[in-house]
């Protein structure tokens, strides 16, 4: 099947699913979250979008933590990059609509928490058809090590995400009912 035609089917899927705004467990996330040692080190979250898994609660108990969080904006050039954060900052909405954070202070996340589509098995996802996680994620690939946390519903599992090779595999996935590794 086409990613446009899967796309379209998942995302009604997921709208109707999460029209009450599922949430992950934060207790779930943190427990994979310190296996790292997560003193000095950034989360990259992101502001969720049209039905995606929404991430502001556990990114709020992350920075109760005292654990540094950051969020993804779209640059003039049309790549995406993470900006330090805090929930006293303010957003601006970009060209998608998506709020993000002023472009201050450029980070490079330890651990990247990823909106998807759709996902498989093997770990593969399906965004919005931007390539924006997939650049990213290979931008990071050749400064630094990192992990990458899929956030989805379980619904958003079809047999097979089509890939090719700019499509990056995720370390984990998490849906309100299981955790994919």
């Amino acid at each position: 099947m086409l990613k446009s035609k899967i796309r379209k089917k998942v995302l009604n899927l997921r709208k109707l699913e999460n029209s009450k705004n599922i949430k992950l467990q934060f207790s779930t996330l943190f427990n994979i979250l310190k296996k790292s040692n997560l003193k000095n080190k950034f989360i990259g979250g992101y502001y969720p979008f049209n039905y995606e898994i929404d991430d502001l609660d556990i990114l709020k108990e992350l920075e109760k933590k005292n654990i540094k969080i950051s969020l993804p904006a779209i640059n003039k050039n049309n790549k995406m990059d993470f900006y330090q954060w805090s929930f006293k900052d303010s957003l601006n909405l970009n060209k998608y609509g998506i709020p993000e954070p002023e472009q201050k202070q450029l980070v490079y996340p330890d651990i990247i928490l990823v909106p998807l589509v759709a996902f498989d098995k093997r770990l593969y996802r399906l965004g919005y058809g931007g390539g924006f996680y997939d650049r990213y994620i290979e931008k990071l690939l050749k400064k630094k090590s990192f992990f990458t946390i899929g956030l989805a519903l379980s619904c958003q599992k079809i047999s097979r995400v089509p890939n090719n090779k700019y499509d990056k595999k995720l370390d984990i996935i998490l849906t309100e009912k299981y955790i994919l590794k």
